[in-house]
């Protein structure tokens, strides 16, 4: 009897695992097929990004070639053009040389890059600081210490990872024009500075002595 019996529950559960495939099967099949062809997209997605990093990366050595050769204005187009059309890792990069480039000519152009890179949040606040430290750079031997300061307080502050050069920098564009004070703060800024690097500290201690042999007055 016992076996009669679990025959009849097989049949029933035969019956209602039937039933529910009959009633849901297409939406099961459809399911599954919808799986199978989003893995595919993303495959297909995977091999496309990789297709144009390889491509973008092609393009990245053969503009460094440019410039090493000396043709400027060749490497300066193909930057532009990498900064266009490449994905966003190789884009960022190419607009840095592309500023780069420029500063070797048109030192105008490069600050303005610079500081179109400085002002782009999208490339985050260590990319942005950077590019403003390269503008700095270029600015330091003629700019007023306020152009300096507008750009560079922001990136000395704590916590940023060039404060140490951009600290460097204003203090050596305010010694340039004359305002010792300002050029004393940014050099304590430095020695206050556990972190500041060796290089930095030994810089800021010419500065300080030719502050000195200056009279030190602002």
């Amino acid at each position: 009897m016992a076996d009669i019996f679990h025959e009849v529950d097989e049949e029933v559960r035969r019956e209602r695992l039937q039933k529910l495939w009959d009633r849901y099967s297409i939406y099961i099949i459809g399911l599954a097929v919808l799986i199978v062809a989003a893995i595919g997209a993303w495959r297909g997605y995977e091999y496309w990004q990789a297709k144009q990093a390889a491509a973008a990366g092609a393009a990245f050595e053969s503009a460094l070639s440019l410039s090493e050769q000396g043709k400027h204005a060749e490497a300066d187009a193909a930057f532009a053009k990498i900064a266009a059309d490449a994905p966003p890792g190789y884009r960022t990069l190419a607009r840095m040389r592309a500023a780069a480039e420029l500063a070797l000519t048109k030192t105008a152009d490069a600050v303005k890059a610079y500081d179109e890179l400085a002002a782009d949040a999208s490339l985050g606040s260590t990319l942005q600081d950077l590019a403003a430290v390269r503008a700095g750079m270029l600015m330091v031997d003629s700019a007023p210490l306020a152009d300096m300061r507008r750009r560079l307080d922001p990136v000395a502050e704590p916590g940023h990872a060039f404060r140490h050069n951009a600290r460097e920098l204003l203090a050596l564009s305010a010694w340039r024009n004359h305002d010792f004070t300002a050029a004393r703060r940014y050099l304590d800024m430095i020695t206050n500075d556990a972190e500041s690097p060796p290089g930095t500290r030994a810089r800021a201690d010419v500065l300080a002595a030719l502050i000195a042999a200056d009279g030190g007055k602002s």
